[in-house]
């Protein structure tokens, strides 16, 4: 069995609870969705087909405790089901980040899910698979990624309506460049909301390009 993948790299947990850590990186080519802010078009096409023994090496040679399988969106690929069992089999922690349009009811239990519900902001809301949150557990986080005071507002009745904060860990996330961290400070402090703020730690440090 094999994957398409864009590349494989250590470095620091960028966001989520895990920011900070040291991690292996496994991002999978393609993604069927087109958010106006996203990051990794770059990984929207090319890569190299890699079979799950030469993954399962390179990951290995980092002697990294933690792995987020990304993308793309890595669901999209449907081996990327094994590829995390596997992952898991040999003994890491691993996390999956997924846009939240593809179905996550299957994955493997041992995997913490990352998933974000797309804001009307993102010109991806129609794509949100709702079905997902009832998959979602302590171990999981869903994130919001927000373009502005509208899409902020529209994700505080999400939080409010299906109850979010008390099923898993919610993140709210300012655009880089586009929305200010201070003014998203600002305005959960004043709301009271229950989720955890967080700036993307990697782009602070190395910009914004592949590879960190």
């Amino acid at each position: 069995m094999s994957l398409r993948i864009f590349e494989i790299f250590y470095s620091l947990q960028g966001e989520s609870s895990r920011v900070g850590l040291p991690t292996v990186f496994v991002r999978l080519t393609g993604c069927p969705l087109r958010c106006g802010y996203c990051d990794t078009e770059y990984a929207f096409n090319g890569g190299a087909t890699k079979s799950f023994e030469e993954i399962l090496a390179k990951v290995a040679s980092f002697q990294a405790r933690y792995v987020c399988v990304t993308g793309g969106e890595p669901l999209a690929q449907k081996d990327c089901h094994e590829l995390l069992k596997l992952l898991c089999d040999a003994g890491y922690n691993v996390s999956i980040e997924t846009s939240g349009a593809m179905d996550i009811s299957q994955l493997d239990q041992r995997v913490s899910v990352i998933m974000d519900i797309k804001t009307p902001g993102s010109g991806e809301a129609s794509k949100n698979l709702w079905s997902n949150i009832a998959s979602l557990s302590a171990k999981d986080e869903v994130k919001f990624v927000l373009v502005d005071r509208s899409d902020y507002e529209w994700a505080k009745q999400i939080l409010s309506h299906y109850d979010l904060s008390k099923n898993c860990h919610v993140l709210f996330s300012p655009v880089y460049k586009t929305l200010s961290p201070t003014d998203l400070a600002s305005w959960i402090l004043e709301d009271c909301l229950p989720v955890r703020m967080q700036v993307q730690l990697h782009k602070i440090l190395w910009g914004e390009k592949a590879g960190v």
